[in-house]
């Protein structure tokens, strides 16, 4: 228990100031390149200058963090909360710390340059970094890697938000998948520390603060449902296209520095109309809580530019998360529903703010995967049961609809293109991360295709096997071969017949389960590519492989201190 709570405290206090750190960085590079709006109105008497910036700083930005990721790291691409999630869940090392490194400073440099991405995703990562030090250390306390990276991603989110509960939570919900006391307690202090830190320490402003009386008909609360519904069709519209621009992108422009080069080119010119698209857009949310602050048309716009240009830039290469990005899209989508609540149709509400912190959280849920987080953050930024409840429909509601339509997650979605599926649960990707052909019997009988058929009996009788492997001579599977169907000068090649059943080399523990419905045998040959036999894998040793990793599945997740 002390090894633990101290690992939470060191990497607590150092995911917390780092994360701090990061946010600065970025705000003093959005001063310095004419990103931040406050800084472009002070220039507003030179508009050429403001103008160039515009359109040169992202595309400058986005060619230099695309040859940082093209020479400098080995990964060769930003890392972000899917790497994190793959290293806990399988007790594996982060990617190294090269990659790790330059993933955090292109993030500042995307961020600073004004490209449309999120900072939150790079504070995860920055905060797992810290974490994963400590797989070094040899304290012979088990997963203990994985619970101090969990630690790292809660402190980075409780000093985002000034939240440290929904830190807690995003840390179980997103990250470790279960609540066990081994990994609670640490975690909890982790995130407390980083929550010290930002607001007593620092005095860290929330992210935005308003002063609402309350739902004024209980009507809206239905109202609320209903947005709900129409930001998870967004937010899957958001996610589908988020992941289809980046092989589109690739395919269609070789350089990889190109590509977000090309990218912060588009930011640019589509904020010298529209300058709200430029960077994290803290400044619009915080603004889209006041009652009338946009027009109808302009949040039409503002959304769909958010959106295509949130997702070209991910797609092209640009270091930054999707979560900045959707609380701005969500809340701009709540604004808009109450726009036209209250103007087109006059049904009196409680004011844009309520359906603008709906949305907000409705959408970011959806694409995180994390309801409990997103009503948690709610609560302890506003302390307001009114609209927490509020945004706790909106929340179920969104993740209702996205979860039937879309999957839990945007992590989820991009971690099952790596293979690695958790839509069947957290046991699946366990089970498929183990190989059949690491579970092969040493008795297995093989015949030769020339062999007589009474040699062979004799060999499944003194091992008290009822079927031999047939192969011919270049090892490969001809057939399964079962005594008492001898007859004359028959060969084993004569009286094999095929395998019911064959896995192959790459078949994996789950696919194996479920391919094994029905099969009668002794066991199920396995062979490679070009049909060369490699084993026979039992029944029995399937069963006992997925039992074994259940069972260190559920050891783990009701661990104690």
């Amino acid at each position: 228990m002390l090894v633990l709570i101290g690992v939470a405290l060191v990497v607590g206090c150092a995911a917390s100031l780092a994360a701090i750190a990061l946010v600065d960085l970025v705000a003093l590079l959005n001063d310095l390149l004419l990103v931040a709006p406050k800084t472009r109105v002070q220039w507003e008497s030179l508009p050429l200058l403001v103008a160039s910036a515009t359109l040169l700083v992202p595309t400058l930005g986005g060619f230099l963090v695309g040859l940082a990721h093209r020479y400098l790291s080995p990964a060769g691409h930003p890392l972000g909360p899917p790497a994190v999630i793959r290293a806990v869940q399988f007790h594996r090392t982060l990617p190294d710390l090269r990659s790790g490194l330059v993933s955090t400073a292109t993030a500042a440099l995307s961020l600073g340059a004004g490209a449309s991405v999120g900072q939150y995703g790079p504070m995860v990562y920055l905060g797992a970094l810290f974490g994963g030090a400590v797989h070094r250390l040899r304290l012979g306390i088990p997963g203990l890697a994985s619970i101090a990276v969990s630690c790292g991603v809660a402190a980075a989110i409780s000093t985002a938000f000034n939240a440290p509960v929904a830190g807690v939570l995003f840390a179980h919900e997103v990250v470790l998948r279960h609540y066990a006391t081994r990994a609670f307690a640490p975690v909890t202090v982790a995130s407390v520390t980083g929550y010290v830190i930002a607001n007593v320490v620092f005095e860290r402003p929330a992210l935005f603060r308003i002063d609402f009386p309350g739902v004024a008909h209980g009507y809206e609360f239905a109202l609320v449902a209903v947005l709900g519904v129409l930001v998870a069709g967004a937010a899957v519209g958001f996610m589908r296209l988020l992941l289809a621009l980046g092989p589109w992108l690739g395919r269609l422009i070789a350089a990889p520095a190109l590509r977000p080069a090309l990218a912060g080119l588009a930011v640019g010119l589509t904020a010298l109309a529209l300058p709200d698209v430029l960077g994290i857009g803290t400044s619009t949310l915080r603004f889209a809580t006041i009652d009338g602050a946009f027009g109808l048309g302009e949040l039409v716009v503002l959304i769909g530019a958010k959106i295509g240009l949130t997702a070209l830039c991910i797609g092209a290469g640009f270091s930054g998360g999707a979560f900045s990005p959707s609380l701005l899209i969500g809340s701009l989508v709540g604004v808009l529903f109450w726009t036209l609540l209250s103007g087109a149709l006059g049904v009196p509400s409680s004011g844009a703010a309520i359906y603008a912190i709906a949305g907000m959280m409705g959408f970011a849920s959806a694409v995180i995967g994390a309801p409990l987080t997103c009503i948690l953050i709610v609560f302890e930024l506003t302390r307001n049961y009114d609209v927490t409840i509020a945004a706790m429909v909106a929340v179920v509601f969104s993740n209702l609809v996205s979860h039937r339509v879309f999957g839990r997650s945007l992590f989820d979605e991009q971690l099952a293109r790596d293979g690695i599926d958790f839509s069947q649960g957290r046991d699946h990707p366990h089970m498929a991360a183990l190989r059949i052909v690491d579970h092969l019997t040493p008795d297995a009988v093989t015949a030769r295709a020339g062999e007589p058929p009474g040699d062979v009996d004799w060999r499944l009788a003194a091992k008290g096997w009822r079927e031999a492997f047939v192969l011919n001579g270049d090892d490969r599977l001809l057939g399964i071969y079962t005594p008492g169907r001898a007859a004359g000068e028959a060969t084993m090649a004569d009286l094999a017949q095929p395998a019911g059943l064959v896995f192959e080399d790459s078949t994996d523990l789950a696919e194996a389960m479920t391919r094994l419905r029905g099969f009668v045998g002794d066991a199920v040959p396995v062979v490679s590519d070009d049909g060369t036999y490699l084993g026979a894998v039992s029944e029995a040793d399937i069963v006992a492989a997925w039992l074994d990793e259940s069972a260190r599945l559920r050891e783990e997740e009701n661990a104690s201190v």
